[in-house]
């Protein structure tokens, strides 16, 4: 038996064949140079797409992990990759041509400038500036008074009576037909007279009381008029008032003399009992007067005029709106406009008689008729 057949052995023997096994070692050794020429073949292409695309490169080994392309920071001058989009975030390099500009610090400090420009109601009490100079000596001490609210409650819903007391000052020295010489709210729309919508509630009251508010004022009438009974002259001679509240204040005497008249302004919904800036009560005009030219203390309020004994030649002017009173029935008056007020009649036509009540304007948000309570206290 030849030496090659003794090499290979018998078919099916467990023995080592030495022949086989360095056969078999030849292959496996060419194998793996080949092997590892093919692998560093395919890792110099994949070097290469890496390095024209990173992001291709992570999904092409990791296709189940979604990556994005994030934008290097600025001032970095090359890709790099950090562990935070589920499993990793690709950093990638941005073409310039198509990256976002940065803005400029030059334009961050114009934006600054301009928000700090913007002043707002509220400016002036957060910065601390100092009251107007020429304001007068009771526009500052209702600013105080302001001021003294603020702290005690709050300073919300406060700006259009910080404006208008910073500015009344301005007000007082323009020529307008609108002029309140005390107070005047800013943004507030006005007209000479005014819809019984605005306050229909308190119209309906107080019409439906004329006949006992009536009758209780001939009452007093009859009486006389008198200092001593509760009477106050007005301006000129021949107007005259029986004042149930004078500046905030209840003329007790007076109320008990008309307790009707009185438990009907209690139930009225908008009138303006607690400040100095409200007033009720029975206003006459003897023949021949004639009130000039005059403006109301302020926009906030609205005068009611319900028409008690209203001779034909009597006439009211507001605004250069001429009207009439009627006996009966109300009418809505911003006295913070110009007006004039005359009765043209003669004696037999007796003088003109109304019941006047300060209603709260309409468009004065319940905060601010607060803070005006507390500003214009009544001075007792």
């Amino acid at each position: 038996m030849s030496e090659s057949l003794l090499n290979e052995g018998p078919a099916g023997s467990d023995a080592p064949v030495h022949g086989r096994r360095a056969a078999d070692k030849q292959r496996k050794g060419r194998g793996e140079n080949d092997g590892g020429k093919s692998d560093r073949v395919r890792r110099g292409e994949v070097l290469t797409l890496s390095a024209l695309c990173p992001g291709l490169w992570t999904w092409c080994r990791f296709p189940h992990v979604r990556c994005w392309v994030v934008p290097p920071s600025a001032g970095s001058s090359g890709p790099s990759s950090s562990s935070s989009c589920g499993t990793a975030t690709v950093r990638s390099p941005v073409d310039p041509r198509h990256s976002v500009p940065k803005a400029s610090a030059a334009i961050t400090m114009e934006t600054v400038e301009e928000e700090e420009g913007t002043e707002s109601y509220l400016t002036p009490v957060l910065s601390h500036a100092p009251f107007p100079t020429e304001a007068a000596a009771e526009s500052r001490k209702l600013y105080r008074a302001l001021q003294d609210y603020a702290k005690r409650y709050s300073w919300a819903g406060m700006g259009r009576i910080h404006k208008g007391l910073r500015n009344q000052a301005r007000i007082n020295d323009r020529p307008s037909i609108q002029k309140p010489h005390l107070f005047y709210l800013p943004d507030v729309p006005s007209i000479p007279f005014f819809p019984r919508d605005a306050h229909r509630h308190d119209i309906e009251v107080l019409e439906a009381s004329y006949p006992i508010i009536l009758a209780e004022f001939q009452a007093v009438y009859q009486r006389g008029i008198d200092t001593k009974l509760g009477w106050s002259y007005q301006g000129p001679k021949g107007q005259t008032v029986f004042p149930l509240y004078n500046a905030g204040v209840c003329v007790a005497s007076n109320c008990r003399a008309c307790p009707c008249t009185y438990r009907t302004l209690l139930s009225l919904r908008t009138f303006i009992s607690s400040n100095s800036l409200g007033s009720a009560g029975f206003w006459l005009l003897g023949p021949g007067a004639n009130l000039g030219g005059a403006y109301g203390p302020t926009n906030t309020r609205l005068r009611c005029h319900l028409g008690l004994q209203t001779p034909a030649q009597c006439e009211l002017v507001v605004g250069g709106e001429p009207q009439c009173w009627s006996e009966g029935h109300c009418l809505l008056v911003d006295d913070s406009f110009l007006h004039t007020i005359s009765h043209n009649g003669g004696a037999e036509d007796g003088p003109r008689v109304i019941f006047s009540v300060d209603l709260w304007h309409p468009n004065v948000a319940a905060a601010e008729r607060q803070a005006l309570d507390y500003i214009f206290a009544p001075e007792q």
